[in-house]
């Protein structure tokens, strides 16, 4: 084998072997209660869902004995309906729900997808540089500050009603989360890693690349479930102004004629699609961390 290679490889290891043992991520040694811990994991995903379920119950119940009035709350049953007749009806004024919806996805892709680019960018340059931190980290967090909903009227102003400013909106709602975690993971790398790589001849790209964005990728992968979550909020803001189709845009209509069914489907149709991203995240976030050891039972 070749030397640069071998090195490389050993380099590598030893990295991976101090992080694991400095953070307390040591790969979990073999054990009864470990090994039924994982062979029962699948089946435990499922008890995720008692709990909505028992609400959704108990909520058609209230529904059904008059305790939750209709005028206050739709039942679930009714927003059953409302879905399928959304669905297979083309409506004149909101079209069809899986129209709205894939407008909406795609408005929600673009803005996350640029929103995490670019936070990530902006936490590597101001993470690992104090000139970059001085110029770049006063400038986000007085922008963080800043609510979403003030800065629609600007955006509308500068890049008119089309489909810019709804996207700008939403990479805001991306951005900042994945800021701050992926900010924090980077500062919060041991610094015996850095000992260790520098020990060991490692470049300053090699050191940031097998010490430093290793070390921050917890944080990072959690700034990615913020981020899904702020940018959907975002999203729902963005689409209640000046658009002619999506999902907000559905609530804003039903909101004038006080169609409450349909703004809760919209709001189900949100709620799920925040889980289905968690849950993605969560999967991506269970291989790239299998090596993590888990205490919980």
């Amino acid at each position: 084998m070749d030397r640069s290679v071998q090195r490389r490889n050993e380099v590598a290891v030893s990295v991976q072997v101090l992080s694991r043992s400095a953070t307390g991520d040591a790969p979990a040694r073999a054990n009864p209660a470990g090994g039924r811990a994982r062979r029962h994991r699948p089946a435990g995903g499922w008890l995720r869902l008692v709990s909505p379920v028992a609400l959704i119950g108990l909520w058609q119940i209230l529904s059904s004995t008059g305790v939750l009035p209709p005028s206050r709350l739709v039942s679930p049953a009714s927003i059953a309906r409302t879905a399928y007749t959304l669905v297979v009806t083309n409506s004149p004024t909101y079209g069809t729900l899986q129209k709205s919806l894939l407008i909406s996805a795609e408005r929600w892709a673009i803005g996350l997808s640029i929103g995490i680019t670019v936070a990530v960018l902006l936490a590597v340059v101001s993470g690992l540089s104090r000139f970059g931190e001085y110029a770049l980290d006063p400038v986000v967090q007085a922008l963080r500050s800043i609510p979403l909903l003030g800065l629609l009227p600007l955006f509308i102003v500068w890049f008119g009603i089309g489909e810019l400013p709804k996207d700008l909106i939403v990479l805001l709602g991306a951005l900042f989360p994945m800021y701050v975690n992926t900010f924090a993971g980077i500062r919060g790398v041991d610094p015996k890693l850095g000992e260790l790589g520098q020990v060991l001849g490692l470049s300053k790209w090699e050191l940031v690349r097998h010490v430093v964005l290793p070390g921050a990728l917890p944080s990072a992968l959690t700034g990615v479930r913020l981020s899904v979550i702020g940018s959907l909020l975002a999203l729902v803001v963005g689409e209640q102004i000046n658009a002619n189709a999506g999902l907000g845009f559905m609530i804003t209509t039903a909101q004038q004629f006080l169609q409450n069914n349909i703004i809760m489907v919209c709001l189900i149709v949100y709620a799920i699609i925040g889980l289905l991203a968690d849950w993605g995240v969560r999967m991506v976030e269970g291989k790239a961390l299998a090596w993590r050891r888990d205490f919980v039972q």
